[in-house]
């Protein structure tokens, strides 16, 4: 490693809930470094497809200290919410283009975080690199034929990326459903494989939207949370991918011709798609909404439990003190998935490491002194 340097508490990831918990640090008088591995900050929302919509109005896609600069009830794109995350990012100290390998805790309490050619001590290390950061694909896919063109959702952008022809889209998740409803208006016969598990009842953009929608919020901020047992149990499941459908729903589907198949897609026959109840598709594309896969194994020794995910409390790692976690699917509740609830979660977790460095052993360097408000870390 060429250099070597020293600092209170690094942030492994600028997205938005590293971003959010850097501002909160930095109000509680922090030294905060922010590695990103994109040259830009928001650039993992612009590398999503172009037809994305935001499911939340703007009013509630701010983060703390800065609202979303549109209408109230208007939905920003990836690349308006990429542009916002950059802005937002201004006058916070972000490292681009630096990509953490490993986090390793040191004999003296501290972490080493490695970054290839260099390294970096600090006293908290805050794992914030995402909940979706490795697409994952079946294995099926590696036996379809190889004139069909393959897409994770992470790669396709529009329709102009297809061949002509039909198009199996695996997944019947958020993703699955948009780009199902585009390929088909772009004149692609269309088939959608997988169950839909639920809906949001209302559809965005109308007035009975509007009316029910701070209800929602009041229910994502407050019922759907690990403090209560209907949190608890929608927890793993939205952890393995059965959110609802928010934007475009099963009869929007039907209205437009989607084809859609509740069986998964599980083998190949002759090189061809082939669901589970033995239907064979033959179709020129391919679109994999099959989501992502956690991979923590950034940190060392391992943190996770059996059923893979980090053994915290609420993004606080009890066990391993000045190690902590942002941004996770269902953190502390279903608002922290949502660009306007991650700052709740940022707020504790900052709060939590302004008291920890307060009383750490290591003596971290604080550039100013700690507010009275801090709480105790809880």
């Amino acid at each position: 490693m060429d250099t070597h340097e020293t600092r209170s508490t690094v942030i492994v990831g600028a997205g938005q809930s590293g971003l959010a918990t850097a501002h909160h640090l930095r109000r509680l008088g922090v030294d905060c470094l922010l590695l990103d591995e994109h040259p830009r900050v928001g650039d993992q929302w612009r590398r999503r497809y172009d037809s994305l919509l935001l499911n939340s109005p703007a009013y509630r896609d701010g983060l703390p200290g800065r609202p979303f600069p549109a209408p109230k009830w208007s939905y920003p794109t990836g690349r308006e919410m990429a542009d916002y995350l950059e802005a937002y990012a201004d006058g916070l100290d972000v490292r681009h283009g630096t990509t953490a390998v490993s986090v390793e805790r040191l004999d003296d309490g501290r972490f080493m975080v490695d970054c290839g050619d260099s390294a970096v001590v600090a006293d908290v290390v805050v794992v914030a690199n995402g909940g979706e950061r490795l697409p994952k694909v079946p294995d099926v896919a590696g036996h379809l034929d190889p004139g069909i063109r393959q897409l994770h959702a992470s790669q396709y952008r529009n329709p102009e990326q297809l061949l002509p022809g039909p198009v199996l889209i695996v997944g019947a998740g958020q993703s699955g459903a948009d780009l199902a409803l585009e390929t088909t208006a772009a004149g692609h016969e269309t088939w959608l494989s997988g169950p839909i598990r639920s809906e949001i009842p209302v559809d965005i953009g109308t007035f009975r939207f509007r009316r029910v929608f701070p209800l929602l919020w009041f229910a994502w901020n407050h019922v759907l949370t690990t403090r209560t047992p209907v949190g608890r149990r929608a927890q793993p499941k939205v952890r393995t991918g059965a959110a609802p459908l928010v934007r475009v729903k099963a009869k929007h589907l039907r209205a437009a011709g989607v084809h859609h198949l509740p069986a998964h897609t599980t083998s190949a026959t002759d090189g061809r798609p082939t669901l589970e109840d033995g239907t064979v598709l033959d179709v020129a594309n391919v679109l994999w909404c099959t989501g992502y896969r956690q991979d923590f194994g950034l940190v060392r020794p391992p943190v996770t439990g059996p059923d893979g995910w980090p053994t915290d409390d609420g993004g606080v790692m009890r066990d391993v003190p000045g190690l902590y976690f942002m941004g996770l699917l269902f953190q502390r509740g279903f608002y922290s998935m949502l660009i306007g609830g991650v700052g709740r979660d940022a707020e504790r977790i900052a709060k939590h490491i302004a008291r920890y460095l307060a009383t750490a052993p290591s003596s971290p360097t604080l550039t100013s002194s700690l507010p009275s408000s801090v709480e105790a870390p809880s």
